[in-house]
């Protein structure tokens, strides 16, 4: 985890480093479980089949999480957030990657808005995020 950035510190159109998370059969099974979500097809192989999906599935709750842990380890502990709109896309399935990145879309007030996209390596974008963050004094 970075030390907290500071408003100064951000421009419009700065990166975050990329992140590769291997999606493993683990990941979707306990990022369900632990989210509550015990619909079938994030932890039932031939359930999800029968749904006419290849595998389990991560759920947008883990999505999030993760999301938010990349966009936390980026700002720092001190940053609190105020928005964050999650829009899903193709899903994640055991056996792929999905690389999280991330842009600075605006810098107003104290405020920096990064937009997260996650893609995977079988089925391209999972996830889009914009997040307003407020950064520690």
């Amino acid at each position: 985890m970075s030390d907290n950035l500071s408003f100064g510190q951000i421009k419009v159109g700065d990166t975050l480093p990329p992140r590769d998370i291997p999606v493993t059969t683990s990941l979707v099974v306990c990022g369900a479980l632990a989210t509550r979500d015990f619909q079938q097809v994030h932890h039932d192989k031939a359930f999800a089949q029968a749904s006419g999906m290849p595998d389990v599935f991560m759920n947008i709750l883990t999505t999030q999480g993760l999301t938010e842990t990349y966009l936390r380890d980026w700002c720092g502990p001190g940053a609190r957030f105020r928005k964050l709109t999650v829009h899903l896309g193709a899903p994640n399935i055991p056996g792929t990657t999905m690389t999280l990145t991330g842009e600075v879309k605006s810098c107003v007030d104290g405020l920096v808005e990064v937009e997260v996209v996650g893609q995977n390596d079988k089925w391209g974008m999972h996830v889009r995020a914009l997040a307003t963050i407020a950064l520690a004094d």
